[in-house]
């Protein structure tokens, strides 16, 4: 019978397939919010008497908030500006993302067993989902063109960053010290973003990145 952590990890897995294969910005935003969540979780079920103790669960809520609900809400409000609906022409596509990301699946697999370490069972899943939403998060930025799409890759990215963390440190107090720090810098940078997002499209009326080819000195 799955447990409780074997569901979040699946369901945070199946956000990157998701996100991979979407085109339709306000789904991905609503993904994002669903893999933040989740994440947001996964230090509470993996251990949760460590994970509650002395303050944890103020870290847990902050995270939450921060990943679930802030950051979707600005990118939210950030789409709106914008009137983007959808990315149109990715550099690579649909169908051939979502072969990449089962392909990072096995992929990470296969590095979680040849690294060889001495993981607990949930653990060792926790480091393949890990590793592969940290490779999904940079294909997204590296194949899609939207600035949007690309902000919603280096969330992805630092989740799973965040997640390798969980998986490696028996350092409860560490590993949300260091989370919390970079997710006020994530915060701050999606907020530089929303701006950055508007400028580009008043400027020219899209938000691809491929137009910051046209700047002049």
């Amino acid at each position: 019978m799955i447990n409780s952590i074997d569901l979040i990890l699946v369901l945070i897995l199946l956000a990157v397939l998701l996100s991979l294969g979407s085109s339709r910005m306000m789904a991905l935003i609503k993904i994002m919010a669903l893999q933040g969540a989740m994440v947001s979780l996964v230090p509470i079920f993996i251990e949760p008497q460590a994970r509650l103790s002395n303050g944890g669960i103020l870290f847990f809520q902050l995270m939450l908030l921060i990943k679930a609900v802030l950051i979707p809400g600005l990118l939210y409000m950030a789409l709106n500006r914008i009137a983007i609906k959808r990315e149109v022409e990715p550099l690579i596509g649909y169908h051939a993302s979502l072969l990449v990301g089962l392909g990072l699946v096995m992929l990470s697999a296969y590095i979680t067993r040849r690294m060889g370490l001495s993981l607990p069972g949930d653990y060792a899943l926790l480091l393949i989902t890990a590793i592969t939403t940290t490779g999904g998060g940079l294909f997204l930025m590296m194949s899609r063109t939207k600035a949007i799409t690309q902000v919603i890759g280096y969330l992805m990215l630092e989740n799973g960053i965040y997640l390798v963390g969980t998986a490696l440190t028996k350092h409860t107090h560490n590993i949300y010290l260091v989370e919390f720090g970079v997710l006020l810098d994530l915060l701050a940078g999606v907020m530089i973003m929303g701006i950055i997002l508007h400028n580009i499209n008043r400027a020219f009326d899209d938000v691809d990145t491929a137009y910051l080819e046209q700047l002049k000195d």
